[in-house]
């Protein structure tokens, strides 16, 4: 068995819809389980209409959605009832929205209806074409989760249910990505960019062959082609190296999403639903070594670069400990982070409750801060056994006038990270890159 997910670009419209399902019924003979995201564009639609204060602004919304859905049925020649009880529950959902006062519950069911609806449509279009299919919400195939509205977390019990439950199912089942239910049987969501993780649990839990992660790109590349135009496909990455360059900004991957599958050693290839013909990227435990010590270099702009200095630090226990808290206390995330006696730099990637958080981190030190900062990040297994790939990638900045803020290298000995002011972050990969991959 595989599982092949499909994301928003890859089911765009109805002609995307078919591509994408004659994708599945060329692969029938490996027992194909298919997940899906939404329609391209549709989460943000959702998102858009959830948020909006004035009734009038969703009801046309609302409309928005039901056409492009109800345009797709038509073009795909697929009856408008399979999607009336939807439709209406999302319009019923949107009218009891009060002056904004949303809750993330409320947020997240109005969430849930771009997969609900995509899953139906593309196992109808697969019916089309003579493939027996049945769409399936993930939560009643068992996918629970914790009560974290908008970045839930699956139960340990969700293997096991999607394990047991796909098992009775005989026709190729098409699966909502991004979504769960908590114990109590409230929708959930993931977390954007979930449907990737729901992908990868599904595999694991059936323990499938491959994972297959449909997308408009052919692959992982050595960094980001808008930047670099030609950046070049990466035929094979080790699960550590994908999961530092989705971690760091490669935007084919969610950074959850290859645990999972890491743990299970279930190759993960991502392919391009636009070229379905290309190899694309294949992700192992272990991987061949290629010529350059890097294997790509990924990046993460509009960073806020926080400086903390105090000596209280100095010789004490206990003070990044108390830190440490208050970034927890405001669920804020830290990309990346040096120490030394009296001071730490570390980065976050919003400005959501930064302010809150420096009032607090004033009360032990002296803090400054400095914005549109970019995380730039060269990841490669065999910088483990080279000498010298620091000095030639500092060098390189050094000669390109690029001033370097922060430095930190993983324990992994796979990365080396650093911060750059993020009007020099373009300039910065273009050298890079030609260091490492001659062009």
């Amino acid at each position: 068995m595989i599982v092949m997910k499909f994301g928003g670009t890859s089911l765009g419209d109805a002609d995307r819809i078919k591509n994408a399902c004659n994708i599945v019924k060329s692969k029938l003979k490996k027992k194909p389980i298919v997940v899906v995201s939404a329609v391209s564009g549709m989460t943000n639609m959702l998102i858009k209409l959830a948020n909006e204060n004035s009734f009038e602004k969703r009801k046309k919304i609302s409309a928005k959605i039901k056409d492009k859905h109800l345009d797709i049925l038509k073009n795909l020649n697929i009856e408008s009832s399979l999607l009336k009880e939807d439709l209406n529950e999302l319009e019923d959902s949107v009218d009891k929205i009060k002056d904004n006062n949303i809750d993330a519950k409320t947020f997240d069911l109005i969430q849930s209806f771009g997969e609900r609806m995509s899953s139906k449509i593309v196992a109808a279009q697969l019916s089309n074409i003579g493939i027996e299919s049945q769409a399936y919400n993930s939560y009643d195939l068992g996918f629970l989760t914790d009560d974290e509205f908008g970045s839930a977390e699956p139960l340990d019990i969700t293997h096991s249910n999607l394990r047991k439950e796909i098992k009775k199912i005989h026709a190729v089942p098409v699966i909502t990505g991004f979504l769960g239910k908590t114990k109590d049987g409230q929708i959930t969501t993931i977390g954007r960019g979930g449907s990737d993780f729901t992908t990868s649990i599904v595999g694991a839990a059936i323990d499938a062959k491959e994972i297959q992660i449909w997308t408009d790109v052919d692959g992982i590349m050595s960094t980001d082609p808008k930047i670099v135009v030609n950046a070049q496909t990466i035929s094979e990455v080790s699960f550590a190296e994908a999961f530092e360059l989705a971690y760091f900004g490669a935007r084919v991957l969610h950074p959850k999403s290859i645990l999972p599958a890491m743990k299970k050693n279930i190759p993960v290839m991502v392919l391009n639903s636009f070229n379905s013909d290309h190899n694309g990227t294949t992700i192992l435990t272990k991987v061949k070594q290629n010529d350059s010590t890097v294997r790509a270099i990924a990046y993460k702009k509009n960073i806020t670069l926080v400086n903390i200095q105090s000596t209280r630090m100095f010789g004490a226990h206990g003070f990044l400990a108390r830190l440490f808290n208050i970034f927890e206390k405001y669920k804020k995330s830290v990309d990346v982070i040096a120490t030394s006696e009296v001071s730490v730099s570390l980065t976050v990637n919003n400005d959501k409750n930064i302010d809150d958080i420096l009032n607090e981190l004033k009360e032990i030190s002296n803090v400054n801060i400095r914005e549109n900062k970019s995380i730039i990040c060269i990841v490669g297994e065999g910088m483990r056994n080279t000498l010298g790939v620091a000095g030639r990638t500092f060098s390189t900045m050094g000669k390109n006038n690029i001033n370097i803020e922060l430095i930190s290298q993983g324990a992994s000995e796979i990365n080396i990270t650093f911060i750059v002011d993020g009007n020099d972050t373009d300039k910065a990969i273009n050298a890079l890159h030609k260091e490492y991959f001659g062009k």
